[in-house]
């Protein structure tokens, strides 16, 4: 699913915390029905044929159809395709991806937008930084494990399970500080959950494990790699959101969502209006960016695969130890 967020437990259940309103004006949603189409047809009958087909091609399909449902989520958070929340939701929040819930991501995503000091991990719900307070009070291999983190590999290998557990354990500690606020979200996910399940254990060969292995975890990773640099610590907290450029099949996956910096600075505008957006801006939008502008994602393999591009620690909570 879209969610990237990596403390997503951190903000109570709000269905209208700092909406973000589709633009007025905007027509071509025909092309959001589209991909939603595509989407479902496309897992149905991947899933249905799974029986048939070998795991190789399973799991790049499967990836890419659970990958691509979370940048149709992110476009619904967005008012799109239509002007009514309730069809939005409907349309996008059957979890293929089984392990957060969609309103937990509208709300934190949404909150996320709303931040004025993106990356901080005291203010913005999808930071994957830690401040220096609780670095200091980490085990050494928890240091480890965020430090490998920060790594495209790490992120890519075991980033979709990092970010499922920190969602669940937040969850539950919230349910057992007395905070029953996210009870209904989660009394509607886990039947979404199950029926997906129901479909893979009793309509297609494929069991539960096999799924999560070859839809749901890799799904969350290719988002993974769509977030991993969409956000940098600058001291400028005006231009801490980047661009990937892409290919053709990742601004399709992402739904146009690499353009990153258009997005935050026109989040109301749909998927397929961002491209022209950019290219008529696109002096702006660079300077913006502030020189994290990348070609594509296999730059981004090639620098970050086994390097960090910083510390865990957020530069604004860090002190200096000289």
């Amino acid at each position: 699913m879209a969610g990237d967020t990596s403390n997503p437990g951190s903000v109570a259940r709000n269905p209208r915390a700092h909406p973000v309103r589709k633009e007025p004006g905007q027509g071509g949603e025909w092309r959001t029905w589209l991909v939603a189409g595509a989407i479902y047809g496309g897992w149905f009958l991947l899933t249905f044929h799974a029986g048939s087909l070998p795991w190789w091609l399973l799991l790049p399909a499967g990836a890419f159809i659970v990958c691509w449902h979370g940048s149709l989520q992110h476009e619904t958070v967005h008012g799109h395709p239509t002007r009514s929340a309730r069809v939005n939701t409907a349309l996008a929040w059957l979890p293929l991806g089984l392990w957060m819930p969609y309103e937990i991501y509208r709300d934190t995503h949404l909150k996320h937008h709303a931040c004025q000091a993106l990356t901080d991990p005291l203010e913005d719900t999808e930071s994957y930084f830690v401040g220096q307070t609780d670095w200091d009070r980490m085990s050494g291999a928890r240091r480890l494990l965020l430090r490998f983190n920060r790594t495209l590999f790490g992120r890519l290998s075991l980033g979709p399970a990092l970010s499922a557990l920190a969602l669940w354990r937040s969850e539950f500690r919230r349910a057992r500080s007395g905070d029953l606020s996210n009870g209904g979200v989660w009394l509607r996910h886990v039947p979404g959950a199950a029926l997906i399940l129901g479909w893979v254990v009793f309509a297609s060969d494929l069991s539960v494990g096999a799924y999560v292995l070859l839809f749901a975890y890799p799904g969350l990773s290719l988002t993974l790699l769509r977030s991993y640099a969409e956000h940098h610590p600058a001291a400028d907290t005006g231009r801490r959101t980047a661009i990937v450029l892409g290919g053709p099949v990742s601004r399709l996956l992402y739904l146009n969502n690499n353009l990153h910096v258009v997005h935050h600075s026109r989040p109301g505008l749909p998927w397929h209006a961002l491209p022209a957006e950019f290219s008529a801006r696109r002096g702006r939008y660079m300077a913006e960016a502030g020189g994290h502008v990348y070609r594509g994602y296999a730059v981004l393999l090639r620098r970050f695969l086994f390097r960090a591009p910083n510390h865990p620690v957020h530069p604004d909570h860090r002190v200096s130890t000289a």
